[in-house]
């Protein structure tokens, strides 16, 4: 009788079954053919009836930030019946995460059959947040974001038994818990690299996973401002969401962000993103050309007439959108003036000089391009195909200057599907799930132009097969040799033997933040930082005469800010003692997100939103360029280089 008054407060699926959480703290799994199970509760180990010696009693999670308050109250399965008021299912990573009324957080493995198999579902975990209102999962990740009571995000880093990372809040912008109320509402983009966060009083925010405020709907305030802004009479016609929002939800692939007000539940509010181009996956992008793309468009940031940054938009051709819908990666050449943007199917050129888009003739060509990765190798566009016939992938090479199957220059067969991509010079890097590397050598006879006849030839020149335990890479890019004299080579030499221009150290990104340095020659890696979202390797790519910052080898962005590398005069540049960081406390700008270099003048381009406003019921928000110098780094490394008289091994500094 008491499942027949219970209400359902929520629920999570998988391909074969449905999981409602019910008011009664109880669990109901119904099958698509609708097929209801009994309901259950979620047990730990402790209280199970069938607990054997070889299960482990669950653990209580208490972030360091809330021992204070915590009052170690028993967990629900134990005590009460307390409602289940959100569940959330990871299919990835076979975890079920529970909500209850009384703010405590449930962790559940899930057994191999899914949610049919109710005995498989058991508690690993409690989060003894004490205020939990929602959470969503980032399983690609695998962050843990909550919601809580007091208007602030929690992130846990579920690889590491849901360790404490960080806490995300406008407080900083002068917004307390008394203007935006508790967290309604999470949502992770689909590549998970942000997340949106809505307020049960007023408005919406989206973060980057590192912390970088990347949109927000309420009135711009200074930052670190001691007071919460007020809230004008006529506030409501320029500020979305003024009555709290109750629902938010990514489309499939990032571009808009549909929101649902508190207040007014009829109307669903829909925002527009674009992306950047981050050096991730399967594409690789040069940092001399920042870029944002929209899923029609792309967004240029270049100087003006009067050398200020704008952002130009470029309309992505009817012809080819309308069929290929929508931008899926852009990529731009290391000399920044042609992009390769590739749609679901296909793929297009355009020169920045010339302002000329340049398509497949033959469009049945161009339907039998699935593009999952896109390289820049010279003035020859790489392509990662997926061959949907066969389940296989290969590398495509056309030149830029024909796009048709009699113009192309190779076409290799890959092992299986490739995790991760890079050219360095005439080298292409191409690594396998779960660590497997291979390096190829690009060799070109004949004159790439469409009166000659080109031929090009590639060989396996390295191989390697890496035993890890740790999380998988999203990034690896091959960086310059360092010389006897410590200085990075930049350009080779043709007449040079092969096995003095192969790279033999990368750089890898893994999945939890952690950069690292691999040396492909003996397969040792070694840390040298955690917390990374984003980074440059500044030599890696052909450099202007009027480079200011070819001193710097590599970059990197994430929670603690910008920090910048330098290259070492000792025998091992690569070792991780004598690191030494100035200025720690010191951040780069919370809302200016990082796009990549202007070497020319020592600066780092970023953008931020900005909100215009009109006579329109809402406002404007548009992506604003900005340029932050990190001149004043090399500086005070040069200077510490020539007092001390002595020779680093690698110096960090961070740029303020």
């Amino acid at each position: 009788m008491a499942n027949a008054i219970s209400i359902r407060s929520n629920f999570a699926c998988d391909s074969k079954s449905m999981l409602l959480g019910l008011s009664n703290g109880h669990l109901q799994v119904v099958s698509w053919n609708a097929e209801f199970s009994d309901s259950f509760k979620l047990r730990c180990s402790a209280c199970s009836p069938d607990k054997t010696a070889a299960v482990v009693d669950a653990l209580v999670f208490d972030p360091p930030s809330l021992r204070g308050n915590s009052n170690a109250r028993p967990a629900p399965c134990c005590t009460g019946d307390f409602a289940i008021v959100h569940v959330e299912l990871s299919v990835k990573l076979r975890l079920l995460v529970a909500v209850y009324s009384d703010c405590q957080v449930a962790l559940c493995t899930v057994g191999k059959k899914g949610l049919k198999q109710t005995s498989g579902i058991r508690v690993d975990r409690w989060l003894n947040t004490g205020d939990a209102m929602c959470t969503s999962v980032a399983s690609e990740q695998q962050i843990l974001a909550v919601g809580c009571s007091r208007g602030v995000v929690e992130l846990y880093d579920l690889a590491e038994n849901a360790r404490h990372i960080r806490t995300l809040s406008l407080f900083d912008w002068g917004y307390s818990v008394e203007d935006t109320g508790p967290v309604t509402c999470i949502s992770w983009t689909p590549d998970n690299c942000a997340f949106a966060v809505g307020w049960k009083f007023r408005g919406l925010t989206v973060w980057s996973v590192s912390g970088c405020r990347l949109m927000c709907t309420f009135r711009q305030a200074g930052s670190n401002s001691a007071l919460s802004p007020m809230v004008k009479p006529n506030a409501q016609k320029f500020e979305p969401l003024m009555g709290g929002t109750s629902h938010i939800q990514w489309d499939d692939y990032g571009y808009k962000l549909f929101a649902v007000e508190e207040s007014l539940s009829e109307r669903v509010l829909a925002f527009s993103f674009a992306k950047c181009c981050l050096n991730r996956g399967l594409s690789s992008t040069t940092y001399t050309r920042q870029i944002l793309y929209g899923e029609d468009r792309i967004l240029l940031v270049q100087p003006d007439d009067t050398d200020e940054l704008k952002i130009l938009h470029l309309n992505v051709p009817v012809s080819y959108s309308s069929q290929n819908w929508p931008v899926l990666h852009v990529v731009a050449s290391d000399d920044g003036m042609y992009l390769a943007v590739a749609g679901s199917r296909g793929l297009v050129l355009y020169d920045l000089r010339n302002k000329r888009w340049r398509f497949f003739g033959d469009v049945t060509q161009e339907q039998k391009i699935q593009c999952k990765g896109l390289l820049w190798l010279g003035k020859i566009v790489i392509v990662c195909n997926y061959v949907e016939s066969s389940n296989t992938y290969e590398l495509l090479f056309f030149p830029r200057y024909h796009l048709d199957h009699s113009s192309l220059l190779y076409r290799k067969p890959l092992l299986g599907r490739p995790i991760v991509m890079d050219v360095f010079q005439d080298y292409i890097l191409v690594t396998y799930s779960p660590f497997d590397v291979h390096i190829f050598h690009v060799m070109i006879s004949g004159e790439l132009s469409p009166t000659s006849s080109p031929v090009l030839q590639l060989s396996t020149v390295r191989e390697l097969s890496i035993m890890s335990p740790k999380s998988p890479p999203v990034s690896m890019r091959l960086i310059p040799e360092p010389t006897d004299e410590g200085v990075l080579k930049r350009d080779t030499n043709e007449s040079s033997n092969l096995s003095s221009q192969q790279p033999s150290r990368c750089l890898i990104l893994r999945v939890n933040g952690e950069l690292s340095v691999l040396d492909m020659d003996d397969g040792h890696e070694q840390a040298l930082t955690n917390s990374v979202e984003l980074f440059w390797v500044v030599g890696s790519q052909e450099e202007e005469k009027s480079n200011l910052i070819k001193e710097v080898s590599w970059l990197d962005y994430g929670h603690q800010g910008m920090q910048v590398w330098y290259p070492s005069h000792g025998a091992n540049p690569f070792r991780q003692e004598d690191f030494l960081q100035l200025d720690p406390e010191l951040e780069f700008d919370r809302e200016v997100y990082p796009l990549g270099l202007l070497p020319n003048v020592g600066a780092v381009v970023g953008v931020s939103q900005r909100t215009s406003f009109s006579t329109a019921e809402f406002p404007c928000f548009e992506p604003s360029p900005k340029a932050q110098t990190i001149l004043h780094c090399l500086l005070r490394h040069l200077l510490q280089v020539e007092l001390a008289m002595i020779v680093p091994l690698w110096y960090m500094f961070s740029i303020s």
